[in-house]
């Protein structure tokens, strides 16, 4: 995944969506981040994403979505917003039931 450019705009999505975390440590890993913009994220963060991340990018967090971050209706929209039906299950850690 190309990486998320580091600017005013990107910088202020990620101290809002990746709140437990220095936005910039947030932007330098781009399927976390995108996966929080795809869970906790405005329809203004997507403007502001526009461009740098679209369907390619969505379906690629999607493929490696790191588990605990999506919610149910999230993982829904997205997989069906990127074509993906029907949606495979929410990830999960690994050992847990």
């Amino acid at each position: 995944m190309k990486s998320i450019p580091v600017t005013p705009a990107t910088l202020n999505v990620a101290l809002r969506v990746v709140w437990f975390k220095p936005p910039e440590e947030a932007l330098a890993d781009p399927v976390h981040f995108l996966a929080h913009v795809m869970t906790f994220g405005t329809i203004e963060d997507l403007t502001t994403l526009q461009g740098i991340a679209g369907n390619d990018e969505f379906n690629e967090v999607l493929e490696h979505a790191p588990p605990g971050i999506f919610d149910a209706r999230s993982w829904a929209y997205w997989n069906l917003k990127c074509g993906r039906q029907p949606a495979p299950p929410l990830p999960t850690r690994a050992g847990l039931l």
